[in-house]
């Protein structure tokens, strides 16, 4: 069977993005999902001056090694101030330090949401650009805007968001 790993770019307990991730990853059928909280990866901000003293922290090799353990990833960024949050571009920044193609050529669903009308659309612009050089394999998007009228109950409610939705989980299912 094969086994999807899934999480939010987000360390926020209560994220919008990794209620988006776990719905889209339960829509994969006949998968072992592992789902991911970046809170359990505690690291401390990256710099080269504590990476030459300590070397690179266990947690940051442990998150790689889901990544390449998995045979695919759900994936939704948190936008904030236009760009990664923080505690997503710190483990980024970490696993990099380890494998600069980090993402391992895995099949991605690359998503965002926010409450806004925008749903992520800066962050995941930033990241399409950044992942395919680091081993990413965009193979589905999904941008979801105006979480909070869209979202409830833990799904999409509006049906034609719920079919694009469905449309690119095929997509990332096929390339699994």
């Amino acid at each position: 069977m094969k086994k999807i790993i899934t999480f939010a770019g987000s360390n926020s307990k209560n994220s919008i993005n990794k209620q988006l991730a776990l719905y889209a990853a339960s829509l994969v059928d006949n998968v072992e999902l592992l789902v991911l909280d970046l809170n359990d990866f505690e690291l401390p901000l990256y710099g080269i001056d504590y990476e030459i003293d300590y070397g690179i922290p266990d947690n940051a090799h442990k998150f790689l090694n889901e990544i390449k353990a998995s045979n695919g990833i759900v994936l939704s960024l948190a936008e904030h101030n236009g760009a990664y949050a923080t505690a997503f571009k710190n483990i980024f920044d970490w696993m990099s330090r380890i494998d600069g193609k980090l993402w391992s050529n895995k099949p991605m669903l690359l998503m965002a949401t926010s409450p806004g009308g925008r749903g992520g659309a800066t962050v995941l612009e930033i990241a399409k650009g950044r992942f395919p050089y680091m081993g990413g394999n965009i193979v589905a998007e999904f941008s979801l805007s105006l979480f909070n009228d869209n979202f409830a109950d833990g799904k999409l409610v509006n049906e034609v968001l719920q079919a694009a939705l469905v449309d690119e989980v095929e997509k990332f299912r096929s390339a699994l």
